[in-house]
């Protein structure tokens, strides 16, 4: 008998039946558009230029929202790209993929719908390419030091676009086959395209940063080496550690880490041959975890062609709008629909995972039980309400823990906190004279909004290291407090 609530016993199984893979129409290309001019310049006029900018204090690179949103209200182009790359050396990186804290922080916002900041945000960014107003900067002197970041995902790039243009002389390195770290391999092209951060590329490399794909530090060069051979070094590898879910049949064939996934759907739409490739074609799909990486894996396999889709979440549904534990300008956490969810898929709460079920070792369905909520506030499977959902594939998009250490601590005996951090001072510094750590390899893992942030900070702190002083902006301290997605 099933149960009212919608749950089975654990001896019943939910069973779908194969159906045909319908002809999907749906590309990889971006489904962001660009807004009308007309409703880009009224959105922007609804900016008050507050007394008190809130939105300033819900973006952590302090952009400059009522003055951009001005000058794009007033048709000034090339002066809103000025003003926007004032304090953020990406925003079309952040306007396509940034939840926008800043919207939640919008004065508006307190009993109307809030300016579409990141909107207008992306709308500058494009401007910029488009009419040619972006281009290089290129120091009218160097300076003599030599300056290696490690890693090339937002942090690692702005740290080094910051520093080339104060004139030191800069490497990325990636041990990737190409630059960009998770913006290239972690982000579908749907969110955005790689044609976006290819023009970037282009520029810095004309402002005179060498970037250096295929070469894992730690590996085919030591820490060591690379520390001898710079005057500072930047560690900016990212929080890579995926979290697992250690339950009876994680080994089952089927079972994958989201960005396994990921990686692979990413490097075959750039044109690689990828072989064994994980795919979602007419397969029962499970996504266990509700946040943006999860939410990648359902556009991902929509694409592809997945018989069914179901994402799972641990706690309650999320509520419509802002609770008393989230007031007025905090970041809410509210419940989200993003364009992958509507694209298609189910979206079940209160769903605790008790075991991959599986025949001859692959992977043919996953229990689940009612989620329940314990006096100590705890969450176990509530017994009695299992049942078990057929599945081919199931995505562990969990978060991440930490970042791969190993040799950075092995080699130059760099330390790390209780989170598997590389740990650093209020000046980015690790304990290793020299050697800074910024990003997600020194946070853990956050937005890219805060990445970018850090990274302009430690290109700050490693100028005054090198120089005794700087002019570069440093937008945040390591021990600001930032969202946590770890969870």
């Amino acid at each position: 008998m099933a149960d009212p609530r919608g749950f089975l016993k654990v001896t019943e199984r939910v069973d779908r039946p194969k159906r045909p893979v319908p002809v999907r129409i749906m590309d990889w290309k971006e489904v962001q558009e660009a807004q009308d001019r007309g409703v880009l310049q009224k959105q922007a006029g609804r900016c008050m230029d507050c007394g008190i900018p809130f939105c300033h204090e819900g973006c952590p690179l302090g952009n400059l929202i009522p003055e951009w949103n001005d000058l794009v209200w007033r048709g000034l182009d090339a002066e809103a790209v000025e003003r926007m790359h004032a304090t953020n050396n990406f925003p079309e990186f952040t306007g396509r993929v940034c939840p926008a804290p800043c919207e939640s922080s919008c004065v508006l916002g307190i009993n109307q719908p809030a300016v579409t900041i990141k909107q207008i945000e992306y709308s500058i960014g494009e401007m910029g390419f488009d009419e040619g107003i972006i281009k290089p900067f290129v120091p009218q002197r160097l300076v003599g030091k030599t300056v290696a970041v490690v890693g090339s995902g937002p942090g690692g790039l702005a740290a080094a676009q910051q520093l080339t243009q104060a004139g030191f002389t800069v490497a990325v390195y990636e041990r990737d086959d190409r630059i960009g770290g998770l913006l290239r391999y972690g982000i579908p092209d749907f969110k955005m395209e790689k044609e976006v951060l290819d023009r970037r590329l282009d520029v810095m490399r004309a402002e005179g940063t060498r970037f250096r794909p295929g070469v894992e530090i730690g590996k085919d060069i030591t820490w060591d080496q690379l520390k001898r051979r710079y005057d500072a070094v930047v560690v900016a590898t990212g929080a890579t550690l995926p979290r697992d879910l250690t339950i009876p049949g994680r080994d089952l064939e089927g079972v994958h880490f989201a960005m396994d996934y990921l990686v692979q759907a990413n490097r075959v739409v750039a044109g690689d041959e990828v072989e064994g490739q994980i795919s979602a074609r007419g397969k029962h799909v499970i996504v266990l975890g509700g946040g943006d990486t999860g939410s990648d894996c359902i556009g991902t396999a929509n694409r592809q062609g997945a018989a069914s889709i179901t994402s799972l979440a641990i706690g309650r549904k999320p509520a419509a709008d802002r609770s008393d534990a989230d007031p007025w300008p905090m970041m809410p956490r509210v419940f989200e629909v993003s364009t992958s969810h509507e694209e298609g898929g189910e979206r079940t709460y209160l769903a605790s995972t008790v075991e991959f079920v599986g025949e001859n070792g692959k992977l043919t369905g996953l229990k689940v039980a009612e989620t329940e909520y314990l006096p100590d506030g705890r969450r176990a499977p509530k017994q009695g309400t299992e049942k078990v959902l057929p599945a081919d594939l199931v995505f562990l998009a969990l978060g991440f823990t930490g970042n791969e250490s190993e040799d950075i601590t092995a080699q130059i005996g760099a330390e790390l906190d209780g989170r598997t951090n590389v740990a650093r001072d209020d000046q980015y510094m690790t304990n290793v004279d020299g050697v800074f750590s910024c990003g997600d390899a020194g946070r853990g893992q956050s937005l890219v909004v805060w990445a970018i942030a850090e990274g302009r900070a430690c290109a700050a702190a490693v100028e005054r290291h090198l120089l005794g002083s700087t002019r570069l902006p440093a937008p945040v301290a390591p021990t600001d407090r930032a969202i946590d997605l770890s969870m």
